[in-house]
């Protein structure tokens, strides 16, 4: 007897009974449950014959080698009786493949019965184009399409051998591989600058980094463990084509197309998780499409009590849809700790919609009356007519101008409920007589009372007979809570990035205006605030955070990351002139160097690539960096410095000079803030350097030696803190193993 679910459907039949038009369940197995989809143009399972007598005699179903266990297990099973794989697991030849699956089967044993379930689709493969191709290294092919990962065993005349690991062997010419780095393998990442632009004085470098953002994530562990204040990614929306799994564009019609979505996002943000600060905030933008699996994704990977909003922006509309107008955008935010936030009594506000333009309409209309207040008011309310649309309905209220040039609403003073100490005589400035006091009395104590009056902020009538009114100042109320639905057309981002560059060159980008609301809504007043943005695509994050600084004179730091992607119909366009990637044509379209790149430098500088005057530039520093891959024993050796060098930088805070070079005893350069010590011998000159100086951050020790390090750490001042080199680095980056 055999259960199953069939393309959603349960189903039950004895064994030899046909499980699927074609296929056939046949084995000496125990009851067992399992998931079958099967698609003809999918490879069969192992033990499935071709199309006309398609039969399963394996009882678990397991698919063949070039699968993921956990494609396996997608393939084959939902569980519903469990317990009875273990036997089955046990009759699994091949060690690892039987340990693999054992940890699955844990796995789906331990989740919840409800929510979401999704395989992880292990491993995920990426290809580096400008990576040599080397005996011993991971390759693919450079035609897209082939998804087989080998091992480069030999070298010669342009020629490479390559192994599976089913021990095939073939040969290939080295001009069609790529280097390609699979997730389950270690990696020991370098950065290697390839320009920069400093123009902010001693404002730390934002950078932009060019790499896969995965491999990107764990580097940035290593330098910014827990540091991150804010995260915004914006990532492909999976509608069909806008996403790739193991460098292929996942289409709309690929039924695993969510499970691969899910399965690449959770890498990401597990690996975020452990960026954010405790106060920190992650805000990640989607659409329709993928809103409720990311919902549930997210609650599992940050905890649902940590969630905070669910941001929605209306961007556009449809008037020939046939339900609603649709055009909704979202922004799910969550916290890393919301109870750390509320520790910290944090609490968002941001400016009221049109304050600002109400406030200098009231000055000019002040200055234009001589201060007539009358005049002024009158003037004030003629300027407002025309702003009503703009304007919150509580800033419209605020019409008055007083005698000293003030903008207030006047609103009621009595008291709600009686009180005795509310019962007392208010004398009226011009008659010298007690005012009538209201029945409960009035709203404040008398020395409340005493203390408004004294400040002009009690309105009287003429006489006696009229009930007093406080002044309600406008600048008193120039903040609110920041509404989770907004209405703003995203049309202008595409163009002003078009202006940016001088042509449309990316569809669909972010504004970075409402990046920089919510981003500068989060972080508040920490104007020191470090942004992340690992999706960076155009640019739009990193241009929000200089814009905030430019308003506020912060110093807001963001780093960006994105790879060099061509987007599909690109792509295509390029095969048929004969390219591929890796070639300077092909890689002068990428996402990287056609608009990332290129809108930063222009928004910084103010010039765009063709000469033309774009701005006036701002005022800040920015460095753009490749990620590198290096060899474990190249850097055991010590010889990886200029690789790394850009990372010790950016863990000392990313400001002042990089020390680029090796010296033989150490380097602490005047306008650097961190020092390297590479002879250890030299340690006493230089802690004794490094003591003069309070500028210095971080101090790296290249030492084998773990008494020679301790000793060293142990006499640094107490500002600086000191890192190993190289034993810290290369212990953190065995992290790509298993997948995290």
């Amino acid at each position: 007897m055999w259960t199953a679910r069939v393309n959603g459907s349960w189903r039950a039949g004895l064994m030899g009974t046909p499980l699927h038009p074609g296929l056939t369940w046949r084995g000496r197995s125990p009851p067992v449950c399992c998931d079958v989809t099967r698609d003809t143009s999918t490879p069969s399972p192992a033990g499935v014959t071709s199309a006309s007598a398609q039969v399963c005699n394996l009882p678990t179903c397991c698919w063949t080698s070039h699968q993921t266990h956990s494609e396996r297990l997608a393939a084959t099973m939902e569980a519903v009786h469990v317990g009875t794989l273990d036997p089955l697991i046990e009759q699994i030849t091949d060690p690892v493949l039987r340990a693999k699956i054992a940890k699955e089967v844990t796995e789906l044993e331990s989740r919840r019965t409800f929510g979401l379930i999704y395989e992880k689709h292990l491993p995920e493969a990426i290809r580096l184009p400008g990576a040599e191709v080397r005996r011993g290294a991971t390759v693919m092919l450079r035609d897209r399409h082939e998804e087989a990962v080998w091992t480069v065993t030999g070298l010669a005349d342009g020629q490479a051998t390559l192994r599976d690991d089913d021990g095939n062997t073939t040969s290939v010419p080295v001009a069609d591989l790529v280097v390609a780095r699979v997730f389950g393998q270690p990696i020991y990442p370098g950065l290697r600058a390839t320009g920069s632009i400093t123009r902010g004085g001693e404002k730390p470098h934002h950078l932009v980094i060019n790499g896969e953002n995965h491999h990107a994530l764990q580097t940035l562990r290593y330098t910014h463990a827990a540091m991150v204040d804010v995260i915004y990614i914006d990532p492909p929306y999976n509608t069909g084509g806008d996403f790739t799994y193991n460098d292929k564009y996942i289409g709309a019609d690929d039924r695993y197309r969510h499970s691969k979505w899910l399965s690449f996002m959770e890498k990401r943000l597990s690996l975020a998780h452990d960026l954010l600060k405790p106060t920190g905030v992650i805000i990640v933008a989607i659409d329709d499409n993928e809103y409720a699996h990311l919902k549930l994704l997210m609650d599992d990977v940050f905890e649902p009590q940590n969630f905070l909003a669910s941001l929605v922006w209306q961007g556009s509309g449809k008037n020939d849809a046939r339900y609603t107008a649709g055009g909704v955008d979202y922004m799910l935010m969550y916290a890393k700790s919301e109870a750390r936030l509320t520790e910290a009594d944090v609490r968002w506000k941001e400016p009221k919609p049109g304050i600002e333009d109400a406030l200098g309409a009231a000055e000019t209309a002040w200055s234009e009356s001589e201060h007539d207040p009358a005049e002024a008011t009158r003037r004030f309310r003629a300027a407002l007519r025309p702003m009503r649309s703009t304007l919150e309905p509580a800033v419209f209220r605020y019409d008055q101008i007083d005698d000293r040039g003030r903008v207030f609403q006047a609103t009621d003073v009595t008291s709600p409920n009686r009180r005795e100490n509310l019962m007392y005589e208010v004398i009226h400035p011009g008659t010298g007589r007690a005012v009538r006091t209201p029945a409960k009395g009035w709203r404040y104590a008398r020395e409340t009372m005493d203390a408004l009056i004294a400040d002009d902020r009690i309105l009287f009538g003429p006489d006696e007979t009229t009930m007093p009114r406080l002044k309600r100042f406008l600048t008193d109320q120039m903040d609110r809570v920041p509404y989770p639905t907004f209405s703003q057309p995203r049309m202008p981002g595409s163009k002003k990035l078009e202006v940016i560059l001088g042509e449309q060159r990316f569809k669909f980008p972010k504004d970075h205006d409402v990046l920089a609301r919510w981003i500068g809504t989060v972080t508040q007043n920490n104007l020191d605030a470090v942004v992340l943005d690992f999706f960076a695509g155009s640019g739009s994050s990193t241009h929000a955070v200089m814009a905030l600084n430019a308003i506020d004179g912060g110093r807001r730091q963001s780093i960006a990351v994105t790879n060099n992607e061509v987007d599909q119909s690109t792509a295509d366009a390029l095969k048929r002139q004969g390219h591929k990637p890796g070639d300077p044509v092909w890689e002068a379209r990428g996402i990287y160097q056609y608009v990332t790149r290129p809108r930063v430098e222009t928004v910084v500088t103010g010039v765009r690539h063709d000469g033309s005057a774009y701005s006036e530039g701002l005022n800040e520093n920015v460095t753009f960096a490749d990620l590198t891959y290096l060899d474990r024993s190249h850097v055991e050796r010590g010889h990886a410095f200029e690789d790394v060098a850009h990372l010790l930088w950016l863990l000392a805070g990313a400001r002042g000079a990089v020390i680029e070079e090796e010296t033989e005893t150490f380097a602490a350069p005047a306008d650097a803030h961190y020092a390297v010590l590479f002879d250890e011998d030299c340690w006493s000159d230089f802690v004794a350097t490094v003591k003069d100086r309070d500028d210095l951050t971080h101090a790296f020790v290249v030492t084998d030696s773990d008494a020679a390090f301790s000793h060293v750490e142990s006499v640094l001042p107490d500002y600086v803190q000191a890192v190993r080199l190289y034993e810290s680095y290369l212990s953190a980056f065995e992290i790509n193993v298993g997948g995290h």
